[in-house]
């Protein structure tokens, strides 16, 4: 059977979290991308631990879109937790369940899950696994970089990142945001936007050379 894109994730010290409003959250997130990208989806992302989700994409590519969309839903909801991801490349070897992500079997399955674990003790939140490691060594070592921009970003910062994520022009986020065009100018630098937004293209741009 040929191998598939895996997508696993877990929160983050979810024990010390308020866990109704953790679940009520986490809950949103995952139903909004199989909402939106149900069509990308050959399994849906399903909660499967209280704290954790699988699915299976169709393709790398829209995996990685994934992360990208569930990063900015967490970020403009200012969502309380951050997720650690595993998108692995391999093999289940019985049928794929179209209607949630239990009852199947896989090396693919087990070593994604092995994956989450062994990156649980790490400070990185994202690791990509394709049957290319030279391709995943420079996916990996991108998405370093935005994860260093995107958990720079503090509560008192969202506001502004939410406005910077829809319009890139700073005189515009300057109005909505009702502060100097050049205090807009210098927290767009301060807060990294145009490398975040680099980094999602690099990583895109990686995975198809």
């Amino acid at each position: 059977m040929n191998k598939v894109p895996i997508l696993m994730a877990d929160v983050i010290a979810s024990t010390k979290l308020n866990s109704d409003i953790l679940m009520k959250q986490f809950r949103l997130l995952v139903d909004s991308i199989n909402n939106n990208r149900h069509n990308q989806l050959k399994s849906p992302l399903t909660i499967t631990l209280g704290d954790e989700f699988q699915g299976v994409i169709d393709t790398i590519e829209n995996g990685i879109d994934i992360i990208f969309d569930m990063e900015e839903l967490r970020i403009v909801h200012d969502f309380d937790f951050k997720l650690r991801y595993v998108l692995h490349e391999g093999q289940i070897d019985t049928e794929i369940n179209k209607n949630i992500a239990y009852q199947m079997l896989g090396e693919g399955l087990t070593k994604a899950r092995e994956s989450l674990s062994i990156l649980k003790k790490s400070n990185n939140r994202f690791l990509i696994q394709l049957e290319d490691q030279a391709k995943s060594n420079a996916l990996n070592k991108a998405f370093s970089i935005y994860q260093n921009v995107v958990d720079s970003w503090k509560k008192k910062d969202v506001a502004l990142v939410k406005e910077f994520l829809k319009n890139d022009d700073y005189k515009v986020v300057a109005k909505i945001a009702d502060i100097d065009p050049s205090n807009a100018w210098r927290r767009k630098n301060s807060l990294n936007i145009k490398i975040y937004k680099y980094c999602k293209e690099i990583i895109l741009i990686l995975l198809k050379n």
